[in-house]
């Protein structure tokens, strides 16, 4: 089944980050992100007939019904999504799925994550309420890294780096450089939390080393914010108030949880994911005008650069010297600032790269602006390159 051309992305919005989010809560961010979507689409919310969202520990279980309630909406399709920084990715590629199937014809997707100083000061032990009892995680990971010291991303994006660099040789410049072009976004575009704070090269290897080999400012700044786009039928989206942004292919490809399960530390699943993508969509990798790829470490752009097929396997540094990754460069990537200069509200930050793609594709990204773009490449990753959703979406079906 094709899904090339049913859908389109035709509304979107996004809180701007901030580091924290005292006295919100999840289910109201989730909610009011979802209404200014709607309403950017030019849409009622009695219009809507569909809502994907994503895990909240507000709801622990009924999430899709709790923001249903919430909003006041009826809908013939709902769902709950849980692929880590994919989720963004996925929940496009689901929606255009449930629309094309006749499930419904307007889904809003819509993510958000809080951040308050008291959490992260002093995190409690993770419970749920009610009757459904303590939430404990006895995945293998769990049981046999955790107590290890393996735990949350840093190490594991370390050992990739680490492992990339034996295998076929980067640079501490060339990987740093990433960081620097995707800074230079974010001062173009006023709502990232690092605009008007440019870096070189030299602030980037100088900064503290967070994990060898990766410094500080190749690390993502976490911060609460929240991001929802609205998904609807490509006859509908062209009656809509915007030049929608048509969902052209979508592949998927998850392969493990725990690092210590991965097939490769340098050969991820976004290659069958954007194979699959690219299949679908009948374009070719010259054809992209822009890339909107998930950005938690330098090291997870150049991998996924690579297998995308963007680059050759192993040139990843080489092809970060041979072009200019700026917006109004010859390959922009990351036009908003990525998660490394915009920021990362969590799940909404992997939102953020499908809500630039649309942006750039409807010529709406003001101030950085990639020129004539006509197709856009989206990649969101999940856990340590665990789970991968690419999608190409397009200006004309």
């Amino acid at each position: 089944m094709s899904l090339r051309g049913k859908a389109a992305i035709a509304g979107v919005a996004e809180f701007r980050p901030s580091r924290y989010t005292e006295g919100q809560t999840t289910l109201g961010m989730l909610a009011k992100v979802a209404q200014d979507a709607v309403a950017d689409a030019g849409l009622e919310m009695r219009e809507v007939d569909g809502l994907i969202v994503s895990a909240f520990a507000e709801a622990p279980f009924m999430a899709p019904a709790t923001v249903i309630e919430y909003l006041g909406m009826r809908c013939r399709f709902s769902e709950v999504m849980d692929l880590g920084g994919a989720t963004g990715a996925g929940m496009v590629t689901r929606a255009a799925a449930a629309i094309n199937a006749g499930l419904c014809e307007t889904v809003v997707c819509t993510t958000a994550s809080r951040r308050e100083r008291s959490s992260v000061q002093a995190p409690k032990k993770s419970a749920s309420s009610g009757f459904s009892g303590r939430r404990v995680d006895r995945t293998p990971s769990a049981e046999f890294d955790v107590p290890f010291g393996a735990i949350g991303a840093n190490y594991g994006y370390g050992m990739i780096a680490n492992r990339y660099r034996y295998e076929y040789g980067v640079t501490p410049e060339q990987l740093a450089k990433i960081a620097v072009a995707q800074r230079y976004n974010a001062c173009h575009n006023p709502d990232a939390l690092f605009f008007g704070q440019p870096i070189t090269v030299e602030d980037v290897l100088n900064s503290p080393v967070v994990v060898d080999p990766l410094h500080l400012l190749e690390i993502v700044m976490p911060v609460a914010g929240a991001a929802a786009v609205v998904v609807t039928s490509a006859r509908k989206a062209r009656k809509l108030k915007h030049a929608p942004a048509y969902v052209l292919g979508a592949g998927e490809c998850t392969t493990h949880k725990s690092i210590t399960f991965a097939p490769s530390l340098t050969d991820s699943s976004v290659k069958a994911a954007a194979d699959g993508a690219f299949r679908m969509s009948g374009l070719r990798r010259k054809d992209i005008d822009v890339a909107s790829v998930y950005d938690c470490y330098t090291i997870t752009v150049l991998i996924t650069l690579e297998d995308a097929g963007f680059a050759k396997k192993g040139q990843g540094g080489k092809f970060v010297d041979a072009h200019n990754l700026q917006f109004d460069g010859d390959f922009p990537l990351n036009p908003h600032g990525g998660q490394l200069s915009f920021g990362q509200a969590g799940i909404a930050g992997g939102m953020s790269h499908v809500t630039e793609a649309a942006r750039q594709v409807m010529r709406r990204a003001k101030g950085r602006q990639v020129k004539k773009c006509e197709y856009a490449f989206v990649n969101g990753n999940g856990g340590i390159m665990s789970d991968q959703v690419s999608l190409i979406l397009g200006r004309d079906r």
